[in-house]
């Protein structure tokens, strides 16, 4: 009787450990493999050409410092005299080649993902101080929809787009946070 009430109590421990983590294994794997497939978006160059970890953007597949010495400046969109929309409109320009769209701009400095491992990526997109201060449910809005976030998929002629569409990925990263937005 003894055995039995102590393997019973054992059991009902486990299960409340379990319980008080509130996280199911599978659901914690499948959240990562979903991070993982989202990653391949947020880590293409077309995304972290403006997402620097220092003050100049990167530019090309091969990521090399923007041409003309562009700066980030005070607000992220250029020095004065330098501003990004000095080249940079509201859509892609198909005679010059310039790419553009609406509210074109770096990142914010705390939004730098250059150099970030992929936990440490998943960490920041989540990081009120490192998301501009973003809710998860801002964030799936902001991949979701932000025209700025769009260009990725539509960069003009002779770019590469991130992988899939903004459709698809808004859907990843809605069932990403859903599944607990788990890290690698």
């Amino acid at each position: 009787m003894r055995k039995s009430v102590w393997v019973i109590g054992a059991l009902l421990l486990s299960w409340s450990s379990v319980q008080s983590a509130g996280k199911d294994e599978a659901q914690v794997k499948r959240s990562v493999e979903l991070f993982k497939e989202a990653a391949k978006v947020f880590q293409h160059p077309r995304c972290m050409n403006c997402h620097p970890a220092g003050d100049r953007p990167t530019q090309g597949m091969d990521m090399h410092e923007h041409i003309m010495n562009v700066q980030r400046g005070k607000d992220d969109k250029g020095n004065l005299g330098m501003r990004c929309t000095a080249c940079h409109g509201t859509e892609n320009n198909h005679h010059s080649g310039v790419p553009g769209a609406p509210k074109w701009a770096l990142a914010p400095k705390s939004m730098g993902w250059q150099g970030l491992s992929l936990r440490e990526l998943c960490q920041a997109l989540k990081d009120p101080k490192k998301n501009h201060g973003m809710t998860m449910e801002k964030f799936i809005e902001h991949n979701a929809h932000d025209e700025l976030v769009a260009w990725g998929w539509n960069p003009g002629a002779g770019r590469e787009p991130v992988p899939g569409t903004q459709e698809q990925f808004g859907k990843i990263i809605a069932e990403w946070v859903g599944t607990g937005a788990e890290c690698p």
